[in-house]
């Protein structure tokens, strides 16, 4: 028994002898794996996979962490994980790091180079990761949120009931700066109201230059959020507009035309004074912006437009009128029961809009009657001439016959399309004629200018009549042909062009 004893006391303090020699020796992580073995050993939650200072991939649990912005450089990554982490390096490590958070509840980061790629991961014991990963993604959200809204070029703001400021960003700590010990933002809370908006004026930068800030004033709990919005380009576009249409309505308010504009809903937004003289339309009633079927209504009950066979008909031509108006393809003349006569033209404005001019042109169209019953008379009294007569205009075109050099040439200038020039005149003059020179140099006397003197000369047509062509110069360098019919005794061989005097 004693020598069993003491065999027993020398192998445990030589296994005890060799197993310090070990611990002490290359293999301490083969025997911290078999003493931890007995305990509850630290479990690693993959996060990122980092290459060339880029996040190529990342987990659930770290896109979570990082709001899914993959692909984004290490400094991005940084900027997410240092409040957590504050000894992140600013640069991706080339040896194995583990960094403890910043708070005590948080596993630990573990950083671990693979040749170029460099795997980041939580590390710790299962309840602590387990329950840290929600925190984390909260606290790192929670982070960008506070930095987002401390660096948000608008201001923002919190105040409690009584209007005390609670938090502020940076943008309004800008403008506080500025501003001095003057409230920077007039802002009127309601009770009752979970959401305002209103238009507040501040002059921090100058006191003759106002700034502009639409705020809007959100509920939450017992308090309240503030976010004010530059809209100073807002406000001068407004005012531009409403300048430009007081200048408008000036200059509308000189012109004889009348004018109506309705907006895209069809109702009356601006009219001038020409348009109550031209309709006879109240006041009353065109202030109290009528839509587009009444205004139409009542011009039809004031007999300013030509009374419809049908009122069914009529609303459907009304339909068909604002959509010719709105293509900018209506334009009609109103033969009004009082003898008066208006020019109707509708044209589409931007928006949707579409305006109505309405012009009394009474005299133009009787100086238009007028002078073409003078044309008529003229014309009248030209086809009663024995001789047949033909105008031509500077350029060689025929521009006015008479009937009897319709009946002399058996044509109607005025039944073709094209124009009728001298060369054309003079083929079929010629056709209709023996061989002679007479028409090139009438030709020639017709296209010229500077001084011309009258001439005639004396042709023989194919059917043995004998004509007197003579040309005479008008103003503006017309000229004026004619042709006499001459007896067959009268007509001389061959004469020479004669020049006319007087």
């Amino acid at each position: 028994m004693a020598l069993e004893t003491w065999l027993a006391i020398l192998i445990g303090i030589g296994l005890g002898s060799v197993l310090a020699l070990l611990r002490h020796t290359a293999f301490p992580n083969l025997l911290d794996g078999l003493f931890k073995r007995t305990g509850t050993p630290d479990l690693e939650e993959p996060l990122f996979l980092v290459r060339e200072a880029r996040i190529v991939d990342a987990t659930p649990a770290g896109k979570r962490l990082l709001g899914d912005r993959l692909g984004e450089t290490w400094e991005d990554l940084r900027t997410a994980l240092s409040p957590i982490f504050p000894g992140l390096p600013a640069a991706p490590p080339t040896r194995p790091l583990r960094l403890i958070a910043a708070t005590a509840d948080a596993p630990d980061l573990q950083l671990r180079p693979d040749g170029e790629r460099l795997r980041i991961g939580l590390t710790g014991p299962p309840p602590k990761l387990s329950a840290s990963l929600s925190a984390l993604g909260e606290l790192s959200q929670l982070s960008r949120l506070r930095r987002a809204a401390g660096l948000a070029p608008y201001p923002m703001w919190q105040t409690d009931p009584a209007g005390d400021i609670l938090w502020s960003n940076e943008g309004f700590g800008k403008l506080a700066a500025l501003a001095e010990d003057e409230v920077l933002f007039q802002v009127t809370v309601p009770d009752g109201k979970p959401v305002l908006r209103e238009r507040v004026q501040i002059t921090a930068h100058h006191p003759d230059l106002p700034e502009w800030f639409e705020v809007t004033s959100v509920r939450a709990a017992n308090t309240w959020f503030h976010y004010a919005v530059d809209i100073d380009a807002v406000v001068e576009a407004e005012t531009a507009r409403r300048n430009f249409v007081q200048t408008l309505a000036k200059t509308f308010a000189h012109l004889p035309i009348g004018l109506a504009i309705f907006d895209r809903n069809r109702q009356l937004v601006l009219f001038n004074p020409a348009l109550l003289d031209l309709t006879q339309l109240s006041v009353e009633f065109l202030s109290g912006r009528p839509n587009l079927m009444t205004f139409f209504d009542q011009l039809r009950e004031n007999r300013v437009m030509p009374e419809p066979k049908s009122y069914d008909g009529w609303r459907q031509q009304l339909a068909e009128l604002v959509a010719a108006a709105t293509n900018d393809r209506y334009c009609e003349t109103w033969s009004l029961p009082s003898g008066l006569t208006y020019r109707i033209a509708g044209r589409p404005h931007p928006d949707g809009a579409v305006a109505f001019l309405i012009e009394d042109i009474s005299s133009e169209i009787a100086l238009t009657r007028r002078f073409r019953a003078e044309l008529n008379l003229c014309q009248s009294v030209i086809d009663t001439m024995g001789e047949a007569v033909a105008t031509f205009s500077a350029t060689g075109v025929l521009t006015f016959c008479n009937a009897g050099y319709r009946g002399l040439w058996g044509t109607d200038p005025d039944s073709t399309f094209a124009d009728v020039t001298v060369v054309d005149a003079t083929r079929l003059w010629q056709s209709s004629s023996e061989p002679c020179g007479v028409w090139a140099e009438v030709r020639s006397f017709v296209t010229s200018f500077g001084a011309r003197t009258p001439w005639r000369q004396e042709v023989r047509l194919t059917d043995g009549r004998k004509l007197c062509v003579r040309c005479d110069p008008l103003p503006g360098s017309a000229t004026l042909v004619r042709f006499n019919e001459m007896p067959s005794d009268a007509m001389e061989p061959a004469p020479p062009r004669t020049a006319l005097v007087g």
